[in-house]
């Protein structure tokens, strides 16, 4: 009998445990969302001062926009975190990313936009939120690892196999970041 009682209580321990580390996985993919939903959101404040610059280059502008229009339609659930649910977010977002990188670089052939206080002002935010992006997602490959670990060691593996707790998918570095820039002089 008191063998049994203490299954049972080790048993309750072990799911709410998991049950506890899978809500901190939901809220820091929350963050991440947040702070992507944030460099979304300063976005148009953005292209809006870039288009008062005389003759900038229409495609770039429109690149950027398009980019954020499917940033922001890929969404996913916290309870769908799949390895090919990740990749495509992540892709939506690197394409973001891509066409704000290609904004930024164009904006130097524009004397007037360097030196125009609120573009100065929405490039610091974008920056600033860049790292908030960077840090929201180590957070949560953290809080996946810690998740991960625990439903993957005995005996939590036994009942999360029983109750359905699955391991979840990082954040992983793009394709495009694996190879190093070519520098020349």
């Amino acid at each position: 009998m008191m063998i049994v009682a203490a299954f049972g209580f080790t048993s309750c321990g072990t799911y709410n445990g998991m049950v506890s580390k899978d809500e901190a996985v939901k809220e820091a993919w929350a963050k991440v969302q947040s702070q992507y939903q944030r460099r979304a959101d300063l976005i148009p404040n953005l292209v809006n001062t870039v288009k008062g610059a005389a003759d900038f280059e229409k495609s770039t502008l429109e690149s950027v926009i398009e980019a954020r229009a499917k940033a922001t339609q890929t969404t996913i659930s916290p309870d769908n975190l799949t390895p090919e649910n990740i990749q495509k977010f992540q892709a939506a977002q690197d394409g973001l990313s891509s066409a704000l990188s290609r904004l930024l670089v164009s904006v130097e052939r524009y004397p007037e936009l360097k030196a125009n206080q609120n573009f100065l002002e929405l490039q610091a935010q974008l920056e600033g939120t860049e790292n908030r992006i960077t840090i929201a997602r180590n957070d949560f490959n953290g809080t996946v690892r810690d998740y991960n670990s625990t439903v993957r060691s005995f005996p939590a593996n036994i009942m999360a196999g029983i109750f359905g707790f699955q391991t979840k998918t990082p954040f992983e570095a793009s394709q495009a970041a694996q190879n190093a820039p070519a520098v020349q002089f």
